[in-house]
Order: structure tokens, then sequence, then C-alpha cells
């Protein structure tokens, strides 16, 4: 199970971020279920991305169960934004 939650939260926080990245972009030809499986798999990625980055530099012994949480968000909330927002712009040059 602890395995499991950090990609829940990397999922569901990616989700939030391409939902609020689909509603800032009213030009992007999504629907909803491109909105939400963008987000979400950019989520993922960006919380393992994030979630490699810091866990080479954090030290073991010093790092808590909250900053591991935080990364989780915070890395997948950009990511989601990120990936929905690309999706967005490849989906809206393909419209034209």
């Amino acid at each position: 199970m602890e395995s499991l939650l950090p990609i829940i939260i990397q999922i569901v926080t990616g989700v939030i971020g391409g939902q609020a990245v689909g509603a800032a972009i009213k030009t992007a030809a999504m629907g909803q279920v491109t909105k939400l499986i963008a987000g979400g798999v950019g989520g993922l990625a960006g919380g393992q991305i994030l979630g490699s980055l810091l866990g080479g530099a954090a030290d073991p012994a010093t790092a808590g169960a909250l900053s591991d949480i935080l990364g989780d968000v915070v890395g997948g909330a950009g990511g989601g934004a990120i990936v929905t927002a690309i999706v967005g712009a490849i989906m809206g040059a393909m419209k034209k």
C-alpha cells in the first residue's frame, strides 16, 4: 500500500492540474475525457520525474513523509498541467 499511495496522489493531482489548465485555455479543443487522461498521465510522469530528482538529493534519514507527499502533489499537478497544455495545443493546431 505504501508504494500505491504516491501513484494515486500523483494521478489525482495531475487530473486537478489538467482540469485547471483546461479551464484556463478556452481555445483548446479538448473534451472532458481528454483532459482527464492527459492530466492523469502527466501527473504520473511529473510525479515520477520530480520524485527521482528529489530522491537523489534528499538524505533518507531526514526525509519525512510530508516532503514525499508534497513532492508527489507538486510533481503531479505540474506534470498534469504541462501535458494537458501540450495536448490542448496539439489538438487546437490539428483543428485548424
